[in-house]
Formats: structure tokens, C-alpha cells, sequence
């Protein structure tokens, strides 16, 4: 098979599209050819040495993929070859085929293009594990999203509304409308406002915060949430070290926690099975029913995933960017 890989830590002009080992599914797993791959800025990081994938794990990039199921291995059932799926990966989307765990597998949704399914499992997970599973979010509540015009931030717009909840965003001025088209209720730009101030005057405050950006907000979104609000960090734009004010949290009977998805086990207590079953029942009917949908800002083929990585690292890419395998 024919995969990505990065020749040495660096730029994009680093990624080269080149022959690799054919892989084969274990007990358990399930062996994809693969339609297409999504970029995360997890790829970035990994592409410039600064985020290894975990022990054992396939160092090709790529944390997510659709496609059809290839072979089974031992063991799988409730799958079959030829099913139409796409699946939350630990690593090896950028590659024509991938072995996976059948337990984070979910069925492409009706009448949707296998290639926009692969933008979905990574975004549907992290948010529905974070805003739903950890803080849990209901309807009534407020929930502000940081980076709104990014492939987590529009899906967590609309999964937030779908939910019944009030919906307020962070983002650059240029996707502020884009965040509105898609159900946000209030929009700062974060250049020229101030998100506490604007969220405290026109709700209160926030019950549910989710953030990508880490140390440098973190004062701010303490100062944001309503009493018993819950602070979910899952990104660290903004740095790994801050300073967190104990007295303002205990006032307020907040909660701050810190959650990644790559490294967790496959099963067992916090792990991808759980999250990918509560996915596939609470969320996926929102997304057949269309009250979720996938936002791909742009699809390439995977040869041109320089150029891919360069868009997604671009101030005026709202979702997701999409690579495909076009097979001939």
C-alpha cells in the first residue's frame, strides 16, 4: 500500500506520499481500504515532532478515515466485509489501507458521501464525550466554544443546539458570520472583545466551557463560568502552564478538567468503545435526521496533503479539510 509519511520533523514539504508495509487486522480488529482521511491539528504537531503518536501505535498520520471493510479478524462481529464505515483512529488514516479497532468503528450515515464521512469520527467523539459525557451538558444550559470556526468548534455549534442549549463562540472576525449561519447564538470576535465581559452580560455566564486554547485562558474562563459550571480543556494553543485562582473556582463550586482522546485505552474505564457507543446512538440520529452536519471546508487528494496541512493552519478555513485516496 501507498501512505503518507513524514521523511523528518518539519514543514509540510516534508510529508511524501510513498510505498509502505501492507498492514493486517489482528483479534478484533478489522482491516479498512480507506476512502479518504481528515486533517486535525493533531497531524500538524505530529508532523513537526511535537506530538509522538503512543506506544505501539502506526507512526503514519491520521486520526481518523472512512471507507469499507476489507477483512475481518478474529473474533469481530456485527461487522461485515463490504460495510461502509468510518472510524476514530489512533494513528495511519494517511494511507490507502488501516487496521483498527472494531469497537471505534461507526457506519458512514445515511445518504451521506463516504469521503465527507471521514471528516466526522474525531470531532463527534471529542465533543460528545466533553460537552455531553463530562460536563454534562443539557438543554437550558449555556455552553461557549472557543475557536467556533474550526472542524471541533462548528460541530460543537451544532451539537449544542440540537441539545436545547444556549450557544456562544469565540473566533476570528472573518468566521463569525459562518458561526451564526450554523446556530451560534452569540459571537466574540476574540481580537477586539472580550469574551467574559460579553458572555456575563448577555447570559450570566457559562455552564459548560470548552477550550482548545489551555493556559492562556484559563483565568478568563474560570471568570466566565456560572455557578457549577465545568471548565473542559482539550487543547493547549495557548500553552501547558497557568495559573489557576482556587478561591474564584470554590466560589463558584466550579469544576475544571482536562481531557485528551488519542491516548486512552481502546476499552475498559475511559476508554474509545464507550465513547464511540454513545456516539453512534445519541448523536448519529442527529446527523442522519441533518440537525448535525459535517463541515468540510475543502477536499484534496491525498497527494496534496502538503497543501492541505497548509489550509487547515490558514485564518480562513472554517471546518474540516478532507483528503481522499482516489483509487484508479
Amino acid at each position: 500500500m501507498h501512505a503518507i509519511v513524514v521523511s523528518e520533523p518539519g514543514g509540510p514539504e516534508v510529508l511524501q506520499w510513498i510505498e509502505q508495509p501492507d498492514p493486517a487486522p489482528g483479534p478484533g480488529q478489522v482491516l479498512l481500504d480507506v476512502a479518504a482521511t481528515a486533517v486535525n491539528r493533531a497531524d500538524l504537531l505530529q508532523r513537526r515532532g511535537l506530538y509522538p503518536p503512543p506506544p505501539g501505535a502506526s507512526e503514519i498520520l491520521g486520526l481518523e478515515c472512512s471507507g469499507v471493510i476489507a477483512e475481518l479478524g478474529e473474533g469481530v462481529s456485527g461487522w461485515n466485509v463490504g460495510d461502509r464505515v468510518c472510524a476514530l483512529l489512533v494513528g495511519g488514516g494517511y494511507a490507502e489501507q488501516v487496521v483498527v479497532a472494531a469497537t471505534q468503528l461507526l457506519p458512514v450515515p445515511d445518504g451521506m458521501d463516504i469521503a465527507v464521512a471521514a471528516s466526522l469520527p474525531e470531532i463527534a467523539c471529542t465533543v460528545w464525550s466533553n460537552v455531553v459525557m463530562v460536563a454534562g451538558l443539557s438543554r437550558g444550559d449555556v455552553l461557549l466554544v472557543h475557536g467556533g470556526g474550526g472542524g471541533i468548534g462548528t460541530h460543537a455549534i451544532q451539537v449544542g443546539k440540537a441539545l436545547g442549549a444556549t450557544v456562544a463562540v469565540t473566533a476570528s472576525a472573518g468566521k463569525l458570520d459562518r458561526c451564526r449561519e450554523l446556530g451560534a447564538d452569540l459571537t466574540v470576535d476574540y481580537r477586539s472583545q472580550d469574551f467574559v465581559t460579553e458572555v456575563k452580560k448577555a447570559y450570566g455566564g457559562a455552564n459548560v466551557v470548552l477550550d482548545n486554547m489551555g493556559a492562556a485562558y484559563l483565568s478568563r474562563n474560570i471568570d466566565v463560568l456560572a455557578p457549577d459550571g465545568t471548565l473542559v480543556v482539550i487543547g493547549m494553543q495557548g500553552g501547558t502552564k497557568g495559573e489557576l485562582n482556587i478561591g474564584k473556582l470554590l466560589a463558584k463550586r466550579g469544576k475544571v478538567t482536562a481531557t485528551g482522546l488519542r491516548g486512552r485505552p481502546d476499552t475498559g474505564k475511559s476508554g474509545k468503545a464507550a465513547i464511540v457507543t454513545a456516539v453512534r446512538e445519541h448523536l448519529w440520529p442527529l446527523i442522519e435526521e441533518a440537525k448535525v452536519q459535517p463541515i468540510v471546508h475543502a477536499e484534496l487528494p491525498i497527494t496534496e496533503a502538503a497543501k492541505a496541512h497548509e489550509m487547515l493552519d490558514s485564518p480562513d478555513t472554517v471546518g474540516k479539510v478532507v483528503l481522499r485516496i482516489d483509487r484508479v
